[in-house]
């Protein structure tokens, strides 16, 4: 099983913030960042190709790679499988005012 992490405001005892992290915010800071994009489907090639419809900002990371965030039930998930995503992970959780759990 592959590891992945959460940025959510689950954990949250402030009452200034909403618990959840909305669509509309997500779409705010994503846009401020040169690097992402929205898009409502994300597609896997491999040996066989899978469509997944939600509401993903793809991170590219350099010519080759894409790495989702998937905005899910007011939190945002992303796969750990790639170590340079950590960072990227906390400086969004942090400008969210949220927490990064990992599962």
């Amino acid at each position: 099983m592959s590891q992945r992490y959460r940025i959510t405001r689950a954990f949250q005892e402030n009452g200034n913030s909403a618990k959840t992290i909305s669509l509309e915010e997500c779409k705010q800071l994503f846009s401020s960042k040169a690097d992402f994009s929205y898009t409502t489907v994300f597609t896997v090639n491999g040996a066989t190709s899978m469509s997944i419809e939600g509401d993903f900002f793809m991170w590219s990371y350099d010519e080759n790679t894409k790495i989702p965030f998937r905005h899910y039930e007011g939190d945002i998930y992303v796969s750990g499988t790639n170590k340079v995503v950590i960072p990227l992970v906390i400086e969004i959780a942090s400008e969210l005012g949220a927490d990064v759990q990992e599962e």
